[in-house]
């Protein structure tokens, strides 16, 4: 992936709608473990939830860390990384379970891209330290850079089941 730092001015590359799954370190999976299992008991920061889904070839319960974002009155998910499994195998279920203490099952309702990039520039403004280095673009960039990536990013519409 290119860097922030040397992209030239006004040059921002467009994501592929194919973009390649940024899978994590052994050290990333160790922490995303352990803010799952906070946020599971309910004693993680309130916007992270364990969110739960079913294995699309499997059936089994698949869990992960995730930043649930709200921006007036609706709450988002959005993966930084790309089409993880945890996003197959929730556009396969058509639902998931977050669980910050107690479990709840929600709908989820996939953005279309020209819903994206407010959804994405609040992403990344809120979650920048966690987040900023699966974005080819910064926080304050406008609106219009945000368009331009917004297909390699999955981002859903969290409604109560």
């Amino acid at each position: 992936m290119t860097s922030i730092k040397s992209l030239p001015q006004n040059k921002i590359p467009a994501m592929p709608t194919d973009r390649k799954y940024d899978a994590p370190s052994s050290g990333e999976k160790l922490f995303n473990r352990v803010f799952g299992f906070l946020a599971g008991v309910g004693i993680a920061p309130s916007f992270i939830y364990l969110l739960e889904v079913k294995g699309r070839k499997s059936g089994k319960i698949y869990s992960t860390a995730v930043n649930l974002l709200e921006i007036g009155g609706k709450q988002f998910l959005v993966a930084p990384r790309g089409r993880t499994q945890w996003v197959r195998n929730a556009e396969a279920a058509g639902e998931v379970t977050l669980k910050r203490g107690a479990r709840r099952r929600f709908r989820l309702r996939p953005l279309q891209d020209s819903e994206k990039p407010h959804v994405l520039k609040t992403y990344l403004t809120n979650y920048k330290t966690a987040v900023q280095k699966f974005f080819p673009i910064r926080p304050d960039a406008p609106l219009e850079e945000f368009a331009m990536i917004g297909a390699g990013y999955p981002a859903f519409e969290v409604i109560a089941a």
